[in-house]
C-alpha cells in the first residue's frame, strides 16, 4: 500500500500552554518560549530537546514547534519544520514574510543543516538561537549535519538577520538533561 496523506501532529499539552493569548515583545521573551517548548518536550516525553516559535513583529505567535522525530516517525519533525508548518497553515502563507511582515523565528538550538534551508525558504527575517550546534552535538550527541563555513554571512546576504547566543545555559542545560536521560540520538 502506498500512503497518499502526511499527518503530523504536535503533543496535546501545547493546547494548555494559550500561547496564542500571550505577546512576546522583545528577543528574550521569544527565546525564553522556544526553551520553554523544548523542555516541556524533554519532560513530558514527547519528543527530543528542541522548540522553536515564530512571531510576527508584534510580537504575536504565528507557529509553534518541538521535535517529534521519534514520535511521528518522521526525520523532518523538527521543531523548527513543525513551527514552519504551523504557521504556514495558520497564515495561508509558502513564505511567512511576503505580506512585508517581518517573521523572526526563535529556535532553542542553532538549525541543523535541514533546517537551516527551510529557514530561507520559509520566509523570515531574523534568526534567533539558543545553543550552538557545537552544544548540541557534545551535550545531547546529535548530528546537525553540514552548513556552509559561513553560515551566518549567507544568512546575512539573503536579509536574514541573526542573533546567537541567546539564553545560551538555559538552552544547553535542556540538551544536557535530555543527553544525560538516555533519549534517543538520531
Amino acid at each position: 500500500m502506498i500512503y497518499l496523506q502526511v499527518h503530523l501532529t504536535l503533543p496535546s499539552w501545547l493546547e494548555d500552554m494559550q500561547l496564542h493569548a500571550r505577546n512576546y515583545p522583545d528577543d528574550s521573551a521569544r527565546m525564553a518560549l522556544a526553551i520553554e517548548l523544548a523542555r516541556r518536550n524533554v519532560d513530558m516525553q514527547t519528543g527530543g530537546p528542541f522548540g522553536a516559535a515564530l512571531f510576527d513583529e508584534s510580537g504575536r505567535v504565528l507557529g509553534i514547534g518541538v521535535n517529534r522525530v521519534v514520535s511521528m516517525n518522521c526525520s523532518v519533525a523538527h521543531a523548527e519544520m513543525m513551527a514552519f508548518m504551523t504557521a504556514q497553515a495558520r497564515t495561508q502563507q509558502l513564505r511567512l514574510n511576503e505580506t512585508g511582515t517581518r517573521v523572526t523565528l526563535a529556535t532553542s538550538a542553532q538549525p541543523c543543516s535541514m533546517c537551516y534551508g527551510a529557514s530561507i525558504w520559509a520566509g523570515i527575517d531574523r534568526l534567533l538561537v539558543g545553543a550552538r550546534a557545537s552544544d548540541v552535538e557534545s551535550l545531547a550527541g546529535f548530528d546537525e549535519g553540514p552548513l556552509p563555513t559561513d553560515w551566518i554571512g549567507a544568512l546575512q546576504q539573503r536579509g536574514i538577520e541573526v542573533q546567537l547566543d541567546l539564553q545560551r545555559e538555559a538552552a544547553c542545560a535542556v540538551l544536557r538533561e535530555y543527553g544525560s536521560g538516555g533519549g534517543k540520538r538520531y
